[in-house]
């Protein structure tokens, strides 16, 4: 793993930043469950929500590693505030790939300006890993299509400018017919949600439904071609697991931190728990299984800057995986660390350990990942190399 000058003093501004602005309010955006509408300021600002738009549209032209480096370091504190950096890459990668030049040209543009939020509306509440299941259905009206359907865990879409949203228009199951459409719902009549759900953890992220009624949406907000759809939303996920695997490796990096100094700190038997073997051992483990997960990360982040689709696919899916379990069980062990306190909510590593469980299954359950995985190795599609 070796990164640029560039990559390296992007990584310690963004940590200069996190430790100022986001470790400061991280208890208290999970306590309210609040979405910070200051940090989406502040990172619009900075260029961090919009990593991915090219300098060509009027974006700051980065790349997977350095979204990748963003949310790591945001997540040590808050993998809420850690999602809202990159947060468009999801509705700027199907433009990119498959959209037209005349879209790029219009919401691009838009995307580059400070504090713009986007979201995807891809699940349903029966089509979540398969996502093949959905049922919303859009159908051709004229110069537009007529959507009617209902999507479930929408992160952040009822505070979006723009949603990326997968719609059946031919057929009534399977990956062929699904279409990609881009919805203004705060233009668009027919757009309503749902309740904020009630998350275990990764508060301060809202996950809502969407209602959809009728909604018209014109023909020109079609995403690439009518019924291939499925693949924009596939190469948006490949490009984006990497990610939660990064604010996984972050997540995991702020429980060990806290535990290094409370076993320095809480004595017991006249002298620190840090000189009890028992405590080495858990720290050294939780490093090592770390150190892996940065490495595989950022494996997969090279292989998707340098447009290796063939690899990218497998190596996403091995890179979430591997560090939302390891991150699970790292935080758990701090938890362990801590012990007694370690349970309470004075402490910020009961509230990492929630956290934690989340990215073992979102964005493809860690099971579909293992699916995917060995579907490439049964095939000869992946050899390890």
């Amino acid at each position: 793993m070796h990164f640029t000058e560039e990559q390296i003093a992007f990584r310690e501004s963004v940590r200069r930043m996190a430790e100022k602005h986001v470790a400061p309010i991280a208890a208290e955006i999970d306590e309210n469950d609040r979405f910070p509408i200051e940090i989406v300021k502040l990172f619009g600002e900075m260029g961090l929500m919009q990593l991915w738009v090219p300098e060509k549209y009027g974006g700051p032209n980065g790349n997977l590693t350095m979204v990748c480096i963003a949310r790591e370091e945001i997540s040590r504190f808050s993998p809420a505030c850690g999602s809202i950096a990159g947060l468009n890459t999801m509705f700027i990668m199907p433009l990119l790939h498959f959209g037209s030049e005349e879209q790029r040209q219009r919401f691009l543009p838009v995307l580059a300006k400070t504090g713009t939020v986007t979201a995807i509306a891809l699940s349903e509440p029966q089509a979540g890993s398969d996502v093949s299941a959905m049922t919303t259905r859009a159908v051709r009206d004229g110069d537009s299509y007529v959507i009617n359907g209902r999507k479930q865990w929408c992160s952040y879409g009822c505070v979006a400018d723009y949603i990326v949203l997968f719609a059946r228009t031919h057929g009534e199951r399977g990956a062929d017919g699904i279409s990609a459409f881009i919805l203004e719902p705060k233009k668009m009549k027919g757009i309503t949600f749902g309740r904020h759900e009630r998350k275990m953890g990764w508060r301060g992220a809202p996950n809502t439904p969407i209602f959809l009624d009728n909604v018209r949406v014109p023909i020109e907000n079609l995403v690439g071609e009518d019924g291939r759809g499925f693949r924009s939303s596939m190469r948006a996920l490949d490009l984006n697991r990497p990610t939660i695997g990064a604010q996984s490796v972050g997540l995991a990096q702020g429980a060990l931190e806290a535990s290094l100094a409370y076993a320095k700190e809480r004595q017991q038997f006249n002298r620190s728990i840090a000189e009890f073997q028992g405590i080495q051992f858990m720290l050294a483990d939780m490093a090592m299984q770390i150190a892996a997960a940065r490495t595989l990360v950022y494996e997969c982040a090279r292989c998707g800057d340098e447009g290796d689709f063939d690899r990218l696919p497998v190596l996403a899916s091995m890179a979430k995986c591997f560090a939302s379990d390891m991150a699970m069980k790292v935080t758990t062990d701090a938890v362990q660390v801590f012990g007694g306190y370690g349970y309470t909510k004075d402490y910020p590593v009961e509230r990492m350990m929630r956290d934690a469980k989340l990215a073992q299954i979102f964005e493809g359950t860690n099971q579909i990942q293992r699916v995917v995985i060995a579907r490439h190795l049964l095939s000869g599609a992946f050899t390890g190399v």
